[in-house]
């Protein structure tokens, strides 16, 4: 359904918005952290990201979901893993570096759950 311009203006809290753009809210200027951003404001901010926004997105904190993404594992890993707060690019990139053995269990546990998927899939598409 093509947006009018009526839905363009429609605001969004700042946690809906700090999710869309992949950051951690409390790591972001106070200014958006009490914003109701629209959603071309928030589609200007993807297009032309202000510095604050670019040196979030590249040294973190960065959320959960990014985390688990850039560990190649799940939420679910990270809680079982005892990661509860946001984690910097550089911590990422240590734990990368110099995986302990309950990152090396979730990466083998979410490769096996994505092959899986991965097949379910294929079996549909065949159907």
């Amino acid at each position: 359904m093509p947006m009018s311009p009526k839905d363009s203006s429609q605001t969004m809290k700042s946690t809906t918005a700090a999710k869309r753009l992949g950051i951690y809210l409390p790591a972001a200027p106070e200014e958006f952290q009490v914003a109701t951003p629209t959603r071309a404001e928030l589609e200007e901010l993807e297009r032309n990201p202000p510095e604050w926004l670019v040196e979030l997105r590249r040294n973190g904190p960065h959320p959960r979901p990014v985390v688990a993404g850039r560990l190649a594992i799940s939420i679910g890993g990270l809680a079982r893993g005892g990661v509860t707060e946001a984690l910097t690019t550089e911590q990422i990139q240590a734990l990368r570096d110099d995986p302990p053995a309950w990152l090396v269990t979730e990466r083998a546990i979410h490769a096996k759950v994505r092959a899986e998927e991965e097949r379910l899939a294929a079996e549909r598409t065949a159907d």
